[in-house]
């Protein structure tokens, strides 16, 4: 049986050493998108067994989004997310929303990749080494139990545009200390002592690109 791996990563160099050991792969169907848009209509016509996605792939929209859209879009793909960050948070997020792998870009993807191709397609996790300690190290942690849940990156969004806090409440339909306690949360959450810090921490990880 063929199996369907569809590429969504915006790294030429990483796009092309995925092929490359991929193709090494018996019975494997290889088709690659080049933004988020064509990524999503791919997914719904291919139903692709796996999904290799780049946390990096489309500026204009963050990676938990993507994931959402892509399991409403193939909701029987396994997704592996090749990740710049080794945040155990984000990680953790990653995993709850229903992501199988995560590759952080500093190990070896010739020795990580197929090994995890395998076995996600078995319905197991697959952590590569350094995300592997990097999500043990979160889950002793404090925050381990927060999410960055669509609420808050609604909020995160408005406040990286400018919104105030009330301008947020009165846009989102939420009472005043609600955004308050959430904001409260994600300042937790990034280890951010101001807004303005907040927003930079989560703008490196890539978590205020969201569509309106």
């Amino acid at each position: 049986m063929t199996t369907r791996i569809l590429i969504g990563e915006s790294n030429s160099l990483t796009v092309f050493g995925a092929k490359t050991l991929l193709e090494k792969r018996a019975n494997t169907e290889i088709v690659h998108a080049e933004n988020g848009t064509v990524l999503i209509e791919v997914a719904k016509t291919l139903q692709p067994d796996l999904i290799l996605l780049g946390d990096r792939f489309d500026p204009l929209i963050d990676t938990l989004a993507l994931v959402e859209q892509m399991l409403y879009a193939a909701p029987s793909a396994r997704i592996i997310v090749m990740g710049t960050s080794i945040d155990g948070l984000v990680i953790r997020d990653l995993f709850t929303m229903g992501v199988c792998g995560y590759l952080a870009a500093g190990d070896d993807l010739s020795s990580c990749l197929l090994t995890a191709l395998d076995v996600v397609l078995r319905e197991y996790p697959y952590l590569s080494p350094t995300a592997n300690a990097e999500y043990l190290l979160t889950m002793q942690g404090s925050n381990r139990d927060w999410q960055l849940d669509p609420e808050a990156r609604a909020i995160l969004r408005l406040l990286a545009s400018g919104c105030t806090a009330r301008e947020i409440a009165a846009r989102l339909h939420l009472k005043l200390r609600r955004v308050y306690w959430v904001t409260e949360k994600m300042r937790a959450r990034f280890g951010a002592a101001t807004n303005e810090h907040l927003i930079s921490l989560a703008t490196a990880e890539g978590f205020t690109g969201f569509p309106d």
